[in-house]
């Protein structure tokens, strides 16, 4: 059996999703304990409980502790990992994007394709953006062999929620490449999505590119920005995310949603500086990849290198799991991250 403590490294809901997500790829029974220690509501949320209970449909598995506020979690894998057509609501405003990334590598050595329908929130904080999954990391993956899609068909927002996206995954055809990006090529290219929710009159997703613009522009740096008004979600939001291509087509991103007395000029502003503080230390991948490509790395046949900007608490516990779990080698050498994948397959 697998047993990890919830309160290690980061302490957060990452542990549980990627365990979980990991238990059910090697069909090992798992015994989490200490579930979110370190954070101000411990135990399991309403989007991680449902994460969990999607993975157990996926793998025909057995939970038992899934509940709301549970500190405690046994999950066992079923002997199989079934594609197909899902349909999960997790009935609060909670991050569908997290429950998309939960499943997404279980449905990438399922017995055929799949598609998921999730509904919840798309743009909050402390969560990925629908953008930055859509833009950065699927291309990523595509890199290392993995064909996934995700469509925004209504975005959702703190605290009605109520967005639905879905993730279309093509099973793979043998076992992951490794991902190797030590140097960006060429003249970056630089552009973004502003995006609002019953918020045409105020110009919104104007005011966000208009402050992003101009801190990139004092660094001679031209965006150009799709500008798109919603009036589908139940709620007013919005969100600004902002993307920088290289010659060969790697990208890094930076996003960040809107929230009461957060003006437009400030999500802007701090779009553009989070994007340009990851270019300048030299690194290759953006803070949110750095930590996300982890487990596809671990699970690739080969060794992984790319420069991350800083070894966040997401790097630290992702690395982690990934020997605990997996036994993959990894080292970090200043901003050179390096991981031996353990070529995993299902037979």
């Amino acid at each position: 059996m697998l047993r990890v403590d919830g309160a290690a490294k980061s302490g957060s809901g990452t542990i549980v999703r990627t365990a979980v997500a990991l238990a059910a790829l090697l069909g090992e029974e798992l015994h989490l304990t200490n579930i979110r220690a370190k954070r101000d509501k411990p135990g399991l949320r309403p989007q991680h409980l449902r994460a969990v209970r999607a993975v157990a449909e996926l793998c025909g598995g057995e939970l038992d502790g899934a509940a709301v506020g549970s500190r405690e979690l046994h999950f066992k894998p079923g002997g199989r990992l079934s594609g197909g057509g899902y349909v999960w609501d997790i009935g609060t405003a909670g991050s569908t994007t997290m429950l998309a990334l939960t499943v997404l590598p279980v449905a990438a050595f399922a017995n055929k394709p799949s598609l998921f329908r999730i509904r919840g929130g798309l743009f909050q904080d402390f969560a990925p953006s629908a953008f930055h999954t859509q833009h950065v990391l699927l291309p990523a993956l595509a890199e290392m062999g993995l064909e996934a899609e995700l469509e925004v068909v209504r975005p959702g927002y703190v605290p009605k929620g109520g967005g639905i996206l879905e993730l279309k995954v093509k099973p793979l055809r043998g076992k992951l490449r490794p991902f190797v990006r030590e140097e960006l090529h060429g003249e970056p290219r630089f552009w973004g999505i502003a995006l609002s929710s019953h918020l045409r009159e105020r110009k919104v997703p104007e005011r966000m590119a208009k402050r992003c613009q101009a801190v990139l522009r004092r660094r001679g740096i031209e965006a150009s920005f799709s500008i798109l008004h919603d009036e589908t979600a139940p709620q007013p939001g919005a969100a600004l995310a902002l993307f920088c291509e290289d010659a060969e087509g790697a990208r890094l991103g930076a996003d960040r949603a809107g929230a009461p007395r957060r003006s437009a000029e400030e999500i802007g502003e701090t779009v553009a500086r989070m994007l340009l503080e990851d270019l300048d230390s030299g690194a290759t991948v953006d803070r949110h990849l750095a930590d996300q490509l982890i487990l596809y790395a671990a699970l690739a046949e080969g060794e992984s290198r790319y420069l991350i900007p800083e070894v966040t608490d997401h790097v630290e516990s992702n690395l982690w799991l990934a020997e605990e779990i997996l036994g993959a080698g990894w080292e970090i050498r200043g901003k050179l991250l390096v991981i031996r994948g353990i070529g995993y397959g299902r037979g």
